[in-house]
């Protein structure tokens, strides 16, 4: 179910908050007086070597020593912009392309297997990010909507929501294809394609699958745990998902296709996507 995208999480370190790079102690402790930049070394006794002088504190101006933890520096993850289309006259390879896709369709479209299909047969590296698996994190205290909408199961959708578009843009910051798929409503685009926006960026590419009822009633009774729905409500769900129709979003039917014939028409559109992106 669509419902409302969280607030952006809180900016981060600004100058001028928390303790200053470089501090002195001295600054700190108003009361105790500085002490002597450098003490006289005496001279040595006869026969003795000289003392050597106690090394001292580090400067405050001396740069911090590297890091030797071993971690990778990552480059921040900024909103993904639109894909550059290939000069023509070439057609656009979207499985040669760094690119973000969001996958729409109802319980039982086959939006998972058709992702991770899709992202395992790629010619670049790419990560299937799905919406529910990054819900089902949540162990204790896991908020499941089919026992009665309430506001921790609308926040753990609007927490995972988040999560995904963090998790798309690092990737694509890291040189690495996403396709992340939801079931995101058109009567609601304030808080569905709007909130993924946000989260990932303007060049964010939805498609929708959206095969036939007879073939979401069957693959949804295939399912188990809370991730099968009554039909009473698959039904309702893809009545509600025909409002794509008419949004000028690309539409695949894949009620006689299979996974990797719906993975190849998946290509085609988002082909046509690049060089023509939808307006949403």
């Amino acid at each position: 179910m669509q419902h409302a995208v969280g607030s952006p999480l809180p900016p981060p370190h600004q100058p001028g908050q928390g303790p200053a790079v470089g501090w002195s102690p001295a600054a700190h402790h108003p009361g105790r007086p500085p002490g002597p930049a450098s003490a006289p070394v005496p001279p040595p006794a006869p026969g003795l070597p000289a003392p050597v002088p106690p090394a001292g504190p580090r400067h405050a101006s001396m740069p911090p020593p590297p890091d030797t933890t071993g971690h990778v520096p990552l480059p921040p993850g900024g909103p993904v912009g639109m894909p550059s289309p290939p000069q023509a006259p070439a057609a656009p390879d979207p499985a040669g392309t760094i690119i973000a896709v969001l996958l729409i369709g109802p319980a039982g479209a086959g939006k998972t297997s058709v992702a991770k299909y899709w992202a395992d047969h790629r010619r670049v590296p790419t990560a299937h990010i799905s919406l529910d698996d990054v819900r089902e994190w949540v162990r204790s205290g896991f908020a499941d909507p089919q026992s009665g909408w309430n506001d921790n199961s609308e926040a753990q959708y609007r927490l995972a929501r988040r999560t995904c578009g963090f998790a798309a843009r690092n990737f694509l910051a890291n040189g690495i294809s996403c396709i992340l798929d939801d079931a995101v409503f058109p009567d609601r685009p304030v808080v569905g394609l709007g909130g993924w926006k946000r989260h990932v960026g303007p060049g964010l590419l939805p498609v929708v699958l959206l095969p036939g009822l007879d073939i979401v009633l069957e693959r949804n009774a295939e399912r188990t745990g809370n991730r099968r729905l009554s039909d009473e409500e698959v039904a309702r769900i893809h009545g509600r998902m025909a409002g794509w129709y008419g949004s000028g979003l690309p539409i695949i039917d894949n009620s006689q296709l299979d996974i990797p014939g719906t993975a190849r028409m998946l290509d085609d559109v988002l082909a046509r996507s690049i060089a023509s992106p939808p307006p949403w």
